[in-house]
């Protein structure tokens, strides 16, 4: 199948007819196609005589989505409508994004992931698996897309805060270019889902016959890395200006894989830079709230993981931008991991763990669980901190005592539990507000209903990366960014912070909703192509023809009209 992709208002240009033409879901428009098409394409007698339109479209389809009882049932009818017709899926979910974000992403993408092999219906993307390794430039070129700007790759070790789901982890990668297209605009078409399939060490996929990966224990070692490697090279050959994504690997090969990789092709790994761009985000709206600088915040971050990481290199890049030194940036970040406090009289700490360790002189007189560890309660008790982030995905670790004790010394805590889904989540907004006496600034990675307290209803922001990532990669592809950088994160950050509600309503949250999303995440674009330019890392472009740029990638789903074509080229709007 070949497509000539043109402006919105001029006829495209098919070589697919019939029964061809209606399973490319793409092309296909169902009962929208005219009398006209329908004679040309050979689709006269395949489709129910009246001719609908897309609002009639959209409006049955509403109707067969309200039909539906449990978040998994209307996961798999947005999967199997997004596999046979791209145009409706996304005009059904921008019409309606606050109800299907939480649907086509977090949290349900997730339960997705775990019955993967279960609900599975259609392929869509690569599956890039271990034993095709001498392979990979031939499987890419199986791909039926020439023109490809943005790959998000999984090896679906660390799906949300479920752990290894194996294969089931494309669901990842695909919701995540789902969103990268409802949220900025990028043209579906361009974009190009992989999963690296290295086994996995999940005990329940391995015996469960309906298992569809690679059925082996995973891949780790000089094997892994190696694999990896031949990955990265064979995109750079066959794609060689791609925005390359990097989703839900582990805490160990993440870091590991975004610093050897990021400057040597356009790439960045969302968990942690978007994850910290997102976060920092709510911190900067919540201190301009308070009338306080970030760099005066103490802060604690629970789980010390890829996501840990993320966050704190783009909080220390914000607090030096505000004047701070890098050390000091660094000495206001306090980690904790599965081993307590990080501090330097311990010997299992990473480079980025060390480069946040107290000096274990700064604890005498600490109350230390084990020897040499030092929990969440007690760090809380001696540091004082005025910020506490959850990332470890232990459900419930923000304990009563923890939060009280937190607020008895802080006017107004800044508390943001961030692990996906909301079963993982350290605690729930209507516990911390009740614990703080309504005083807590609160911010969760998964939605979660309104407080009421008091008298009071209070909306709760979700610090989701689908108000950052998305933008960033309009910014980088519209410009031709050769690099990701952090400071393009932390550009995007304070974008996304000026557009808090609760900066101008009380008890408003300190996100926007995501009706606004296409809006910031342009917002985000500007400001992430204007970072580059100014780094010499993309085209020189005037504010003018920079705004044209951005405006003429962002796809609004529409039915263009078509005609037959025997040879076309494929080429973005």
């Amino acid at each position: 199948m070949t497509l000539e992709l043109k402006q919105e208002t001029e006829t495209i240009g098919i070589d697919l007819t019939g029964h061809a033409l209606l399973e490319e879901p793409l092309l296909n428009k169902g009962s929208a196609f005219t009398e006209a098409e329908r004679r040309d394409l050979g689709l006269t007698g395949l489709l129910p005589y009246h001719l609908s339109t897309l609002e009639e479209q959209l409006a049955r389809t509403w109707e067969n989505y309200c039909r539906l009882e449990t978040p998994l049932e209307k996961y798999i009818f947005l999967t199997s409508l997004q596999d046979r017709n791209e145009v409706l899926f996304y005009r059904l979910t921008g019409t309606y994004i606050t109800e299907m974000m939480p649907i086509i992403y977090t949290p349900t993408v997730g339960l997705g992931c775990q019955v993967y092999s279960h609900i599975f219906r259609r392929p869509r993307g690569l599956y890039i698996s271990y034993p095709y390794r001498h392979e990979i430039d031939s499987l890419l070129a199986n791909c039926p897309l020439s023109s490809v700007e943005v790959i998000v790759v999984t090896d679906g070790e660390r799906i949300l805060g479920l752990g290894d789901q194996g294969v089931g982890g494309m669901g990842i990668p695909v919701g995540k270019l789902s969103l990268y297209t409802l949220c900025a605009g990028i043209h579906p078409r361009t974009t190009l889902p992989i999963m690296l399939d290295v086994g996995t060490n999940n005990r329940e996929r391995l015996e469960d016959p309906l298992y569809l990966g690679w059925r082996h224990e995973r891949i780790r070692g000089a094997g892994y890395d190696e694999f990896v490697e031949e990955f990265v090279r064979a995109v750079m050959r066959r794609f060689p200006r791609v925005l390359l994504q990097w989703e839900d690997f582990s805490k160990f090969n993440a870091p590991r894989l975004l610093a050897r990789y990021r400057d040597q092709l356009c790439t960045f790994n969302d968990d942690i830079q978007g994850t910290g761009a997102v976060t920092l985000a709510g911190m900067l709206a919540a201190t301009q709230l308070l009338g306080q600088r970030l760099s005066d915040q103490r802060i604690v971050i629970f789980g010390a993981g890829a996501s840990a990481s993320g966050i704190s290199e783009q909080i220390v890049t914000a607090m030096i931008e505000e004047g701070s030194t890098e050390s000091a940036a660094r000495r206001a970040i306090s980690l904790i991991d599965s081993h307590g406090l990080v501090h330097d009289g311990r010997d299992d700490l990473d480079q980025f763990k060390a480069r946040y360790a107290h000096s274990r002189d700064q604890l005498v007189g600490w109350q230390a669980d084990d020897p040499g560890h030092y929990g969440l309660a007690e760090v809380v008790r001696r540091l004082h901190p005025t910020v506490l982030i959850g990332t470890s995905a232990q459900t419930g670790a923000f304990t009563e005592e923890v939060v009280r004790e937190m607020a008895s010394r802080v006017d107004r805590p800044i508390i943001f539990p961030l692990s996906n889904p909301t079963s993982k989540s350290e605690a729930d907004p209507a516990d911390l507000f009740r614990w703080t006496d309504g005083r807590v600034l609160t911010a969760t990675g998964s939605p979660y209903p309104d407080v009421e307290l008091a008298g009071r209803r209070v909306r709760i922001g979700q610090c989701n990366n689908a108000f950052i990532f998305p933008g960033v990669g309009l910014g980088v592809v519209s410009t031709g960014a050769r690099r990701v950088t952090n400071p393009m994160f932390v550009a995007a950050a304070r974008v996304l912070s000026s557009y808090a509600p609760a900066l101008t309503v009380a008890d408003d949250p300190l996100y926007p909703p995501l009706t606004r999303v296409r809006e910031v995440s342009r917002a985000v674009a500007i400001a992430v192509a204007r970072e580059a330019m100014r780094a010499g890392l993309a085209d020189q472009l005037d504010d003018d023809d920079l705004e044209a740029r951005i405006e003429s990638k962002m796809w609004v789903p529409h039915y263009a009209s078509y005609r037959l074509q025997q040879q076309t080229i494929i080429a973005s709007k």
